[in-house]
């Protein structure tokens, strides 16, 4: 499909951008507008949304990678359930990292004190999102999906994805086949996307799991949210999800990580039953069956001890957690990079651990990893160090800190001045990582009313909802939850939509 997506004329571009506009504001495709747009005091009441930006088209993607991808998140759900339930293993890792990287020894220390009064909760929520791009080398060997990362906290644009597909495939219908290169319905292979739906239905399956109320109060869910949340559709769309739910109404409140301690008390007695009272709604008591995290991953969250405390609150309280601190510290960079580091006789893999090593599971894993090395002074850390500071050598890898969220990695030529610019005792706290080189897609962002034309980069995102019993080690649920794609110009090394990198965009499977 070399012709695909087609060039469109500059009044078939005017025509796009009005029709996908009005749709995206009509069904929630938006964001509160950045301060670029419309300055704080513009919108004193918070009104305002604006469209996110989005592709005209569904980028090509083959569908060898898709479906790769797709079929194996149920492997990597149970890969980091089981690891999670690794407190060995994790104490390690912490342990490595720990003394250069505060915010990660700080969230171990929460789960210290929790385990020496005892959990009193030990079914555990994962809403997992493990992110590729599709590799093709100059060799002419076939694409393959690699994977970038796996996130086990705040895996967000679930909501946003589910609308960029529906918007997508009501172009199909409707603008594709007035232009003057027609796109036929029938030729675009638009697969099924259920991410919000598939997303929420992760979070009634542990609403469930949690039991009746044993309060006498009802029972709810608590999105637990960052103050000035932009993204604030995207997280709305997984609760009208729930609500949607026809065996049970599920009441879903929205409370800021700086009000934790303001608006949630304990029970009294040994249960810890976590009790929420909305401040709008100062009569009603409310006890919490599930708290998800859109917000707690990375050190602004935490500016002083209080937020500390906050966080020790809830993970001692009887709620079931999306996710723990375990399964927090178990999407760290460190993680994958000891999952993935080339196996050698002195670094046999750790992944028989947690899977059965004759299971097809391990093989289908292991071909979504790319090499990653630890900066420390094992032999695979001194190998990456060398690496990393020669100028020539380093062209080819990123340089990855513990951290969540967009606009942390530094790119290429920028990793031996930046490691120079740190104490070495820091560096074992990053990973270093193989580029991945992926085949050349052309495409047109639509970004502020605003059209981008030109070569562009996909990342493809798969999400899995997991429940399991860290005590009995048994997994209670497991589904794959549909997509994400994120696309951006080649030019950009980030991808973040939220972060102003990248556009929402969704597959069409070559």
């Amino acid at each position: 499909m070399s012709d695909y997506p087609p060039e469109i004329s500059p009044s078939e571009g005017e025509r796009l951008t009005e029709v996908i506009k009005d749709w995206s504001l009509a069904n929630g495709l938006t964001v509160r507008p950045p301060p670029a747009i419309i300055a704080a005091e513009g919108d004193p009441a918070g009104i305002l949304a604006t469209p996110v930006p989005v592709t005209l088209f569904p980028s090509p993607f083959p569908r060898v990678c898709f479906n790769q991808a797709t079929s194996v998140q149920k492997a990597y759900n149970e890969l980091y359930a089981s690891i999670s339930q690794d407190e060995d293993f994790l104490a390690h890792v912490v342990k490595e990292i720990g003394d250069s990287d505060d915010f990660i020894t700080e969230l171990w220390k929460v789960h210290l004190r929790v385990k020496e009064e005892g959990y009193v909760q030990h079914k555990s929520l994962g809403l997992f999102r493990s992110d590729y791009m599709v590799h093709q080398d100059g060799t002419g060997s076939g694409p393959q999906i690699k994977q970038v990362e796996f996130n086990t906290i705040a895996s967000s644009f679930g909501g946003l994805s589910f609308q960029t597909s529906l918007l997508h495939k009501y172009l199909s219908s409707t603008e594709y086949r007035l232009l003057e290169n027609i796109i036929k319905k029938e030729s675009l292979q638009l697969p099924e996307n259920e991410s919000a739906p598939g997303l929420a239905r992760g979070i009634q399956h542990a609403f469930t799991a949690y039991g009746p109320s044993s309060t006498g109060h009802q029972k709810c869910v608590i999105f637990l949210v960052q103050g000035g949340e932009r993204n604030i559709f995207d997280q709305r769309h997984l609760e009208y999800e729930l609500q949607k739910s026809q065996e049970q109404s599920i009441p879903v409140f929205r409370l800021p990580f700086s009000e934790i301690l303001q608006h949630t008390t304990l029970a009294e007695g040994p249960e810890r039953q976590l009790l929420y009272r909305p401040p709008q709604l100062p009569s009603h008591t409310f006890e919490v069956a599930v708290v998800y995290f859109r917000s707690g991953y990375g050190p602004a969250d935490y500016p002083d001890q209080s937020a500390w405390e906050a966080r020790y609150h809830l993970e001692r309280s009887a709620a079931i957690k999306c996710p723990t601190v375990l399964t927090q510290v178990a999407g760290t960079k460190k993680v994958q990079q000891v999952l993935a580091t080339p196996e050698t006789p002195s670094n046999p893999s750790i992944l028989p651990r947690y899977i059965s090593s004759d299971s097809a599971s391990v093989s289908d894993l292991v071909n979504t990893f790319t090499n990653i090395y630890p900066l420390d002074e094992t032999e695979s850390g001194l190998k990456a160090r060398k690496i990393a500071i020669d100028p020539e050598l380093c062209k080819g890898y990123v340089l990855k800190p513990q951290r969540e969220g967009g606009g942390n990695n530094i790119y290429r030529s920028s990793i031996p001045p930046f490691l120079k610019s740190i104490p070495e005792s820091h560096w074992p706290s990053y990973i270093l990582m193989e580029l991945i080189t992926p085949p050349p897609v052309k495409n047109t962002i639509l970004r502020n009313g605003k059209l981008e034309h030109g070569g562009v980069i996909c990342e493809l995102g798969i999400y899995g909802t997991c429940i399991w019993d860290q005590q009995s080690k048994n997994i209670l649920h497991n589904e794959q939850a549909g997509y994400l794609l994120r696309t951006k110009g080649d030019q950009s090394e980030e991808g973040g939509v939220a972060a102003g990198f990248g556009c929402m965009d969704s597959c069409n499977l070559v």
